[in-house]
């Protein structure tokens, strides 16, 4: 008999009628003859009111109390599904965080798992008992409530996946899959049948909005087949993320990623000499905020030089802060910043066969008018830094290039 691990989002659970909805599906997975354990979400909305709740009362709130407060919405919706299930004549329990137990680091809001023992799970999935686990959340030291982040339940599913070693773990959302591009911005992006962890990854964390980059590096450590399908039209097929040898045909480009989410920060004339980076990058990281495409110009006089490098939008008020307040330190003449930036980016794991892919890309923009200002890259992937107002343009000239159009 196998095991399986489904995973249901806030739209999947938005109200009575769709907890009723998913109930049926659960019911259909454990008449197949599985022993089913399933992650939900908070309903659609909850966890954005009770932040709200958080924030009126005080805006400099206690991380720990934050907790408290917001995995109280995945807590309702796994009792609530857990009744409709054992309505419609199916066993089944929910699990809190602490009772599994979901073990977290402290970094309350943001906390990792650190171990999950199987055994308080198995033991009601071998009772025949389906397992509704409330995601989201784990217990941190001292028995407190912690939260994984936004996004977190699917880092949840994943992790019970790996936990149970189930065969899969089904993710249903509110889309049939995962697509080459987002489909609001060109109507030819197709929906993939595979996708490679490695990729799948690199486009959670360039903005692909469908799954948490975390749930997507525990799958691929822990192998963890992973489907990605739809709620509301689960025959439509949805998209398998698997292992990179499962896939035979491997293109150059499988996918377009873009992300509004971008600030672009220059230090002008900075001294070039041994350790300015980490005079500049030190203080950042040591405040929490998270630097991404770098570049340094060359030095015309092997004495002072530019740099430039990318921040989230909304912590470019709180960097430009702390580069100030390390000025004298770090030697700069002037300090830019422009908001009005995104990253695109193209990934496949083809481009490690393929040449000549990023020159396609940057003829592309070219033909299009569109300047790069940073370019970064990986083994599968090349992001470029261009004005904001082309991320349309630039996405829709892209998937065509690299015949991505669904005929």
């Amino acid at each position: 008999m196998a095991k399986i691990a489904m995973k249901f989002g806030g739209t999947s659970v938005a109200d009575l009628d769709r907890i009723r909805n998913v109930a049926q599906l659960v019911k259909k997975e454990v008449e197949r003859g599985h022993q089913v354990a399933v992650v939900v979400s908070a309903m659609a909305g909850e966890t954005n009111k009770l932040v709200k709740f958080i924030n009126d009362l005080d805006q400099h709130y206690d991380p720990k109390e934050y907790d408290a407060v917001v995995a109280a919405g995945e807590q309702v919706t796994s009792g609530l599904l857990a009744i409709a299930l054992g309505s419609i004549g199916v066993p089944a329990r929910s699990f809190l965080g602490w009772q599994m137990p979901m073990k977290t680091s402290n970094m309350h809001a943001s906390a990792r798992i650190e171990d999950l023992p199987p055994e308080n799970l198995n033991a009601c999935l071998e009772s025949g008992t389906v397992a509704v686990v409330a995601g989201f959340q784990g217990v941190a030291e001292g028995e407190r409530i912690s939260t994984l982040g936004r996004g977190g339940s699917d880092t949840s599913a994943v992790a019970v996946a790996a936990a149970i070693k189930a065969e899969r773990c089904d993710i249903y959302t509110d889309v049939d899959g995962v697509y080459t591009t987002d489909p609001r911005i060109t109507k030819k992006a197709q929906r993939m049948e595979k996708i490679a962890f490695e990729e799948m990854l690199e486009m959670a964390s360039l903005g692909a909005k469908v799954l948490q980059t975390r749930s997507v590096e525990i799958a691929m450590q822990h192998r963890v087949p992973v489907r990605v399908l739809s709620t509301f039209d689960p025959d439509a097929g949805g998209t398998l993320l698997c292992d990179e040898e499962d896939i035979v045909e491997k293109k150059p480009v499988t996918g377009i990623a873009y992300s509004r989410d971008e600030a672009k920060i220059s230090l002008m004339k900075i001294p070039d000499h041994p350790g300015i980076a980490a005079a500049i990058f030190g203080p950042l990281a040591h405040a929490g905020i998270n630097v991404d495409m770098i570049v340094q110009n060359i030095s015309d006089d092997g004495k002072r030089t530019d740099l430039t490098f990318t921040c989230p939008r909304t912590e470019l008020a709180r960097a430009i802060k702390v580069l100030e307040d390390a000025a004298e330190t770090i030697g700069y003449r002037e300090i830019t910043s422009d908001a009005n930036v995104a990253k695109i980016s193209i990934i496949g794991i083809g481009m490690r066969t393929h040449p000549g892919v990023a020159q396609t890309m940057f003829r592309t923009l070219s033909e299009k008018g569109i300047n790069i200002s940073v370019i970064s890259t990986s083994e599968i992937k090349v992001s470029v830094l261009i004005a904001e107002e082309y991320v349309e343009l630039a996405v829709r000239a892209l998937h065509s290039a690299y015949d991505l159009d669904a005929a």
